[in-house]
């Protein structure tokens, strides 16, 4: 059975996380969330997570071996996957071509890569507005906010013409009602 491997893409508060509750429950997927390995990490205090909240509170990405080699831990603890939903990985081009290498090695590549779109003012407005209930350092300050939106167009934003070549690429609107950007996500499954 071939595996249901999808990337989903988007800016700092694009919904990434909301909408991989809805995929997951719906198509049988495991989530693989960098955001969530880094953060158990840091709430485990391990050294890798002391490093990586250094990181995180200015702004910056953790370096591509270690979001690696926690993705490949995960999915082989998932051998019996149906798929898997990637949620802020791969952020880069090598990071995506060490997915492929992974994934196309099993014979299970990524199938589509979906990017939520949300223009810069309603994401800055939803990361403070998550920032006040989720206590998550990174989302109180606009200034380390905007740093992470910059750093994920400079680095992230050339997974789109990555993904594009092999015809895996599809954008669509990241702004509506959660159940609105949910129908609009199922629909390029297909």
């Amino acid at each position: 059975m071939k595996k249901l491997n999808i990337v989903l893409f988007g800016p700092p508060g694009a919904g990434k996380g909301t909408q991989s509750t809805f995929l997951i429950e719906r198509y049988g997927l495991v989530h693989l969330s960098t955001g969530d390995l880094l953060r158990a990490e840091i709430k485990a205090e391990s050294p890798l997570g002391i490093q990586a909240k250094e990181l995180m509170d200015q702004g910056d990405l953790v370096p591509d071996e270690v979001v690696i080699g926690m993705i490949r831990n995960k999915m082989e603890a998932h051998l019996d996957a149906k798929g898997f939903i990637f949620d802020g990985f791969p952020r880069t081009k090598a990071q995506a071509e060490a997915l492929d290498g992974m994934l196309n090695g099993k014979g299970e590549p990524i199938v589509a890569m979906l990017a939520l779109e949300v223009p810069e003012k309603e994401l800055v407005k939803r990361l403070i507005g998550r920032g006040a209930t989720s206590g998550r350092a990174d989302d109180k300050d606009e200034a380390v906010i905007s740093n992470r939106i910059r750093e994920y167009e400079a680095k992230t934003a050339p997974l789109k013409d990555y993904y594009g070549a092999q015809g895996k690429y599809k954008a669509l609107d990241g702004v509506g009602t959660v159940e609105d950007i949910t129908a609009r996500l199922v629909k390029a499954i297909g």
